[in-house]
């Protein structure tokens, strides 16, 4: 069985690794898992546009899964938390996204709307689980 590893995304995964002790993926072999990424940047601050805040969360899942050696082109599955429902804005950017950061793969993807997230501002939080080809 291959051994486990940890990453912490330089920047803002840092901030988050001393503030509350955890890493932001982990490398099991083939596979990595990264913790739910937000749209801020790396002061820990959330833009007031909700588009804004969407693209910078899919940055942020980039930067941590190149950590770890990954891209959102070894992307299979997706979570997204979203806390204020389902404006179509939402869909609509998340779709874009999507196509834009992987084009030759439709990913598994589940979204819960949840009543809060780890920062009071976030409205937006995701998660990927990534395959190495």
């Amino acid at each position: 069985m291959a051994k486990p590893e940890l990453f912490v995304t330089p920047g803002y995964g840092q901030k988050f690794h001393e503030l509350l002790h955890f890493s932001q993926a982990l490398k099991i072999g083939d596979r990595v898992e990264i913790s739910g990424q937000g749209g801020w940047n790396d002061e820990l601050e959330i833009p007031d546009a909700i588009v804004s805040e969407i693209e910078l969360a899919f940055e942020n899942v980039q930067r941590t899964l190149a950590a770890a050696g990954a891209e959102w082109k070894d992307v299979v599955h997706v979570n997204s938390y979203h806390v204020g429902g389902f404006p179509p804005i939402v869909n609509q950017t998340i779709t874009r996204l999507f196509r834009k950061y992987m084009p030759d793969r439709a990913p598994i993807w589940t979204q819960t709307g949840i009543e809060a997230l780890g920062l009071p501002a976030m409205r937006i939080e995701i998660r990927v689980t990534a395959i190495l080809e």
